[in-house]
């Protein structure tokens, strides 16, 4: 608006902020912060993993779903019903709870969940999916603990990047404080990732009430290969079932499938998860597109 100071204008964003706080529903708002107790930081048995197993056809590229913050795995059910004979697979719904929560903790239990896949007999690269803050940990484990050498595609959705303002207004939580801009978590994520390997799908809405303000849910880092895609009109709850994300990750998924299929180039010539993420519809280093 013409005429308002930087402060003012701050204000009024946190204000914003705040509103929006108030209207997510129950479950972030109000049972959030209780529902943390039990989420994060110890694996599950690995019995517990929940298996969508295709057809031999689709069983191609494991594809790990991450859920996020007080969502469970509605989300991820979802999920899994609308990528269903994209050409990858199986999906796995990743388990995780918080006895001790913590970004960096929920993302070594992602590792482990990765490792569960291989033993059951998936030896090569994964596919990462994060809803929220489930999208954090996955670019965590990615970025900061080596798992760029098994996941050549991580996507992400309604994912608070740089963090978020609605985060300044929750409790102090220790994991909510890692949500907010400038923690220790995020200042870590910024530092320098020359060598990873991974290429990022950002999914981003600027009507999402839980990541304030709407660019903080891009991936603006200059070593990683991202492509932001805005998501005009979806609130934060919405976004991951909007139809037109579930196109755009078929295509994403499609493209790997084809990439690992038996009879493809990458197939007999055994690549690497490097070379599965150069998979044309995945997208350009640094590209920014809007569905």
């Amino acid at each position: 608006m013409p005429g308002l100071s930087p402060v003012r204008g701050l204000g009024a964003e946190v204000g914003r902020a705040a509103v929006r706080l108030v209207r997510l529903p129950v479950d972030i708002a109000v049972e959030g912060v209780g529902q943390l107790t039990g989420w994060i930081g110890h694996p599950q048995p690995a019995g517990s993993a929940q298996w969508s197993r295709p057809g031999a056809a689709d069983a191609t590229i494991p594809v790990l779903l991450v859920h996020g913050l007080a969502d469970r795995e509605w989300v991820t059910s979802s999920l899994r019903r609308g990528l269903d004979g994209c050409g990858a697979g199986p999906f796995v719904t990743v388990s995780y709870n918080a006895l001790s929560p913590d970004i960096r903790t929920a993302a070594r239990v992602l590792g482990e969940q990765v490792e569960m896949v291989h033993a059951d007999g998936a030896a090569g690269p994964v596919i990462l999916i994060g809803y929220s803050l489930g999208g954090l940990i996955a670019r965590y484990y990615v970025q900061r603990l080596g798992g760029d050498h098994h996941v050549p595609l991580l996507v992400t959705l309604a994912t608070p990047h740089a963090g978020t303002a609605t985060a300044l207004l929750a409790p102090p939580h220790p994991l909510l404080r890692q949500l907010r801009p400038g923690s220790d978590v995020l200042t870590e994520l910024a530092e320098p990732a020359t060598g990873c390997r991974t290429r990022f799908v950002a999914f981003y809405s600027d009507l999402d009430e839980a990541v304030v303000p709407a660019a903080r849910g891009r991936i603006d880092h200059p070593h990683l290969k991202a492509r932001n895609i805005l998501v005009p009109g979806v609130g934060h709850l919405t976004l991951p079932l909007h139809q037109p994300v579930i196109d755009q990750m078929r295509s994403l998924l499609t493209a790997a499938g084809q990439a690992v299929a038996p009879g493809s180039a990458a197939h007999r010539s055994s690549r690497t998860a490097r070379d599965i993420g150069t998979a044309r519809d995945i997208g350009d280093e640094s590209e920014d597109a809007e569905t």
